[in-house]
């Protein structure tokens, strides 16, 4: 496998790969080199140029600014290679329908990289959820924040991703996994500490469904705590606090003596699942679907909407 992209994640993405039987990362391909931590300048094929990247690799691994996605997907799955990409697949609903059909059409592997999908905890915390559990499901409420420094160069080379890109994904996903993806109304407010980039340190987002809503946060430059709840007429399910790397959760309800808890092991952040089920679905010819087609291309949608400023309403100090 290859990597694309000049993320110091990609180093943690290197070193879970280890733990993963038939995967070697051997590769990688950035427009910026110089931006390239000195940990991947160590493969045996770094460049600049996609062409001479994608023949000495089998599949790849994307996570380049999301504005690139697209044509970088496209380019790879022509050359028949199968593709691992970080959320957001593209900047742009029917841009990432078209590279699924793509896919197929070319008997490749197009995955999904959030990584919280692929955790046995969080597909469990859907189960239950859908199976009438809590009763009907009326909220869903998920927050994902870091504080990270942020160097004024790496938002204007665009080398960093903003708050709604590099955590919207994420907290979108048991939104459209529980409530599906025909919201009625979605609202989207931010703060903005480059306007002129959509660069967004805090973004809240707001969907009103026939029967239920859903509210997510994110944010780089502020600090909530992250947990994931999701309410019904029965009762509620309570993730903590990082929820993302789910490896607990309970179901409580008005009688704290019928409250269940529920553990699942993890190992590290839920990296390798992700990589595994990628060689897996290489080896098998199919993909088991840990993200449904129509959430990707919804999740594409809303960072497309928050790219574009609709639907968006900018806060200030």
């Amino acid at each position: 496998m290859g990597l694309v992209g000049e993320s110091k994640y990609l180093c943690k993405l290197l070193k879970e790969s280890t733990y993963v039987n038939g995967l070697s990362i051997e590769a990688i391909y950035s427009d910026s080199l110089d931006d390239v931590p000195a940990e991947l300048k160590k493969l045996k094929t770094v460049t600049d140029n996609l062409d001479v990247f994608i023949n000495a690799v089998d599949a790849v691994y994307i996570r380049s600014f999301p504005t690139k996605h697209y044509e970088q997907i496209k380019k790879v799955l022509n050359a028949g290679k199968h593709v691992l990409c970080e959320s957001p697949i593209t900047l742009d609903k029917q841009q990432c329908k078209e590279l699924f059909e793509l896919a197929q059409a070319k008997g490749c592997i197009l995955m999904e990289a959030i990584k919280t999908a692929y955790n046995t905890a969080f597909s469990r915390l859907v189960l239950l959820a859908k199976s009438g559990k809590i009763g009907d499901v009326v909220s869903v409420d998920a927050t994902c924040t870091s504080l990270k420094e942020l160097a004024a160069n790496e938002v204007e080379k665009l080398t960093v991703w903003n708050s709604a890109f590099d955590w919207g994904p994420t907290a979108m996903l048991p939104v459209f996994e529980i409530l599906g993806t025909n919201y009625k109304l979605k609202r989207i407010v931010t703060h903005y500490i480059d306007k002129e980039r959509n660069f967004d340190d805090f973004t809240k987002m707001d969907f009103t469904y026939d029967n239920a809503v859903a509210s997510i946060k994110v944010g780089m430059g502020v600090k909530s705590e992250g947990e994931l709840i999701v309410s019904g007429t029965k009762g509620y399910i309570y993730v903590p606090a990082p929820w993302w790397k789910t490896d607990y959760f309970e179901l409580r309800y008005e009688n704290a003596a019928d409250n269940r808890r529920y553990f699942y092991q993890l190992d590290g952040e839920g990296i390798r699942y992700e990589l595994v089920a990628f060689v897996r679905a290489i080896d098998n010819g199919r993909m088991a679907r840990y993200i449904e087609e129509y959430v990707s291309e919804a999740i594409s949608s809303i960072v497309s909407d928050f790219h574009n400023g609709i639907d968006v309403i900018a806060i200030k100090n």
